[in-house]
């Protein structure tokens, strides 16, 4: 996987529900994460991890495994490099 950027970079369909996907989480990424503040205790953050998992699996298993990672970033979560399953 080459990584340039913060995001996947690698090649995905651009399908209308995997643009979507994405889409949302860059306005994430740009408008609310800043906000928020820079402290995902993972390896991609969990909005990378979403980009790349929408990108490489489709907005439907990508959602899933995002909300899944997101469940796992609580205080009683794991911490660490989670990369995307393939």
């Amino acid at each position: 996987m080459k990584r340039l950027g913060r995001n996947y970079t690698g090649p995905w369909r651009k399908t209308p529900g995997r643009l979507l996907g994405v889409g949302v989480v860059r306005v994430y990424q740009i408008v609310f994460s800043p906000l928020v503040g820079g402290h995902c205790r993972h390896v991609p953050t969990c909005s990378e991890y979403g980009y790349e998992a929408i990108a490489r699996h489709g907005l439907w298993r990508g959602g899933w495994l995002t909300a899944r990672r997101v469940a796992r970033c609580g205080p009683f979560g794991c911490a660490g490099h989670d990369p995307v399953p393939d």
